[in-house]
């Protein structure tokens, strides 16, 4: 499914702090099956772009559709009933419990639309989790943390999944072991990755699509071997 395929369609979203406006009438169209990187830098409004899909914001005006549901009024529990999954920025695992009990939290919420993801499937993209099934949450490494999050979102058998900064303070090697799992999720489930990074090279590396945003507006968008080619660009927002 190519990117032209519009899963989840946003539409002159506004999102305002009080009287800052952090998104400014953003529209994008996210297509089915593909990477979409968001890029920018520190306060461009990506993660207030994800948590207003997610419906961890309210918007103050403007349309979120999903497979041309409205999305916006949707209470962020109920966000998984709907296929979409959101995996915030920070690692938060619940620390007192296993990583399999982790993982089963993952399901409650299961979208119903898609055949259940089971505990097998996720050790099987994960294979350090596998060795720490019985361990306590607080006991794993960041890698593993951030494994187990991702993991536990997929659980919920997501059509949409929403990363806030993966690899944030992870070694090379780790990063690459996501991504690549991501690149295999997308290829081989037709799932749709929205990737809110800063390392720009990364994202671009496993993205089909890419939107810069600047200031809360969209400064720049399309296919993302374009945008990582394109030397005054790069220079210009991604700072590589």
């Amino acid at each position: 499914m190519t990117i032209d395929t519009a899963q989840l369609e946003i539409r002159d979203l506004t999102v305002r702090y009080g009287p800052v406006t952090a998104l400014d009438a953003v529209s994008m169209h996210i297509g089915a099956g593909a990477v979409t990187a968001v890029l920018g830098a520190n306060g461009a409004g990506k993660t207030t772009l994800l948590r207003a899909i997610s419906g961890l914001l309210r918007p103050s005006s403007g349309s979120i559709m999903l497979g041309g549901r409205e999305l916006v009024g949707v209470p962020p529990d109920r966000m998984s009933r709907h296929g979409l999954s959101h995996v915030p920025e920070g690692r938060g695992v619940i620390a007192e419990l296993t990583v399999e009990e982790n993982l089963r939290l993952g399901s409650l919420g299961r979208h119903r639309g898609h055949d259940a993801v089971t505990l097998d499937r996720i050790y099987d993209m994960f294979p350090p989790l596998n060795g720490r099934r019985a361990s306590s949450a607080h006991t794993l490494s960041g890698g593993e943390r951030q494994m187990l999050v991702i993991g536990r979102a997929l659980m919920a058998t997501p059509s949409v999944l929403l990363l806030d900064e993966p690899s944030l303070g992870l070694a090379p090697k780790v990063v690459a072991q996501i991504f690549d799992t991501l690149r295999g999720l997308v290829e081989t489930e037709s799932m749709t990755v929205v990737l809110v990074e800063q390392n720009a090279r990364s994202a671009l590396s496993i993205a089909e699509h890419a939107v810069v945003l600047d200031l809360g507006k969209v400064a720049v968008e399309g296919p993302a071997e374009t945008l990582a080619d394109d030397d005054a660009l790069r220079h210009a927002y991604l700072g590589f």
